[in-house]
């Protein structure tokens, strides 16, 4: 057990393809935490369509040892998030889960939209930002320019921005050493309360569902019988460990520490995303953590089959999917020429793409797809409701 003075958790947020998987890559190779003949690149990014389109799409987390200058050994929990606007929320809870967050700026194209969003989203989490500024190694690399644009658009003091090359692994060291000196140790009891944040949740065809939390308070033991309010439901802790980042499972978890918990969960949707875990019995049991709401889909677009007798295969499709991403939601729907097929909702156009990929390639189906619309809740003087699709 690492004592949580011993602890650092952050995360990394930056705009898409400003070299994020690849810093975070680097970071593994130097702490050890994977074999130089297991690396890949891009290794916490799972999904094929993830490396080719250079995204993260479904976020990470990964637990690493590392040695500082002071002689002592640090246990680094890295969150990983995703880089586009589309997974806002899925950002905000990874960022709750942290006590800090690198804010990774590519020194030659400067600040970006994300960039400003995302350092906002950190700042409003309260979390000690550290700007590093990559891509150091490029001819047309910026660092004065681009550190002024930091000072200026984001309003965070940046002389002391770390210059780093993800690519070629020159300074990784110094942002570790910049994340131990800067980003403050998790605050929490291990004897208190139980209070852990669900920042995410995966499912496994073997185990089920296979939560993502950070504890912030008490501890969590192999055997111990919980509940989520989110859902009002009580289930027992069959395995438990940290992410390293396969699943290496531990007696138990305590206040400052981040890992997985696995329970008797078959379904996706009976976890919710930003919900807390608390203990069973009503004595010991804390009050929930704040900030929770569901993901809301604001873009609607309808998938049909080419072929009419897909319709089966289309919804199994589907239902997959849906295990390992719940801020998406479909329901059948008819149309005149088209037939039988779903009516989808997603974060945004790049969720849907991504989707409907998916479908295309792991499942094979083939789709018609509609053209993508908005919902609109209109509140008439008589004070009703009405949604116009």
């Amino acid at each position: 057990m690492t004592v949580p003075d011993l602890i650092r958790n952050f995360s990394i947020i930056a705009h898409v393809d400003h070299g994020k998987s690849t810093l975070a890559d680097r970071m593994l190779e130097l702490t050890g935490t994977i074999e130089k003949r297991a690396m890949k690149e891009q290794i916490l990014d799972t999904m094929e369509l993830e490396r080719e389109r250079g995204i993260t799409i479904k976020a990470r987390t990964v637990a690493m040892r590392y040695t500082a200058s002071d002689g002592q050994t640090y246990l680094l929990n890295l969150i990983d998030t995703p880089g586009h606007v589309d997974f806002n929320y899925e950002v905000t809870k990874s960022l709750q889960a942290c006590e800090g967050a690198l804010l990774l700026v590519d020194a030659s194209q400067g600040v970006e939209a994300q960039t400003v969003v995302n350092a906002h989203l950190a700042e409003q989490s309260n979390l000690a930002v550290v700007p590093v500024l990559n891509k150091m190694d490029l001819p047309h690399a910026r660092p004065d320019e681009t550190a002024t644009e930091i000072e200026d658009a984001v309003c965070i003091p940046a002389e002391d921005a770390v210059p780093v090359s993800a690519k070629t692994g020159e300074n990784v060291e110094k942002v570790l050493e910049a994340v131990i000196s800067l980003v403050p140790p998790p605050s929490g009891d291990p004897e208190g309360m139980l209070q852990a944040l669900i920042f995410d949740a995966i499912y496994d065809d073997y185990r089920g569902v296979v939560i993502y939390m950070r504890i912030f308070e008490g501890t969590v033991t192999k055997g111990d019988k919980i509940f989520m309010p989110g859902t009002s439901k009580t289930y027992e802790v069959l395995d438990i460990g940290r992410l390293v980042p396969g699943m290496s499972s531990e007696k138990k978890l305590s206040a400052g520490d981040v890992g997985y918990l696995v329970s008797n969960i078959k379904r996706l949707q009976d976890v919710v995303v930003g919900d807390t875990i608390l203990h069973e019995k009503i004595d010991f049991r804390a009050e929930a953590l704040p900030g929770f709401r569901e993901p809301k889909p604001m873009v609607f677009c309808g998938f049909y089959p080419t072929n009419t007798g897909d319709f089966d295969s289309l919804r199994k499709a589907l239902e997959k999917l849906r295990l390992n991403d719940s801020s998406f939601s479909f329901e059948p729907e008819t149309s005149d020429a088209l037939g039988f097929g779903f009516r989808c909702g997603f974060l945004g156009l790049l969720h849907m793409e991504i989707i409907q990929q998916r479908l295309e390639r792991e499942e094979d189906m083939d789709l018609v797809q509609t053209a993508p619309t908005v919902t609109y809740r209109i509140v008439q003087n008589n004070g009703e409701e009405v949604e116009i699709h």
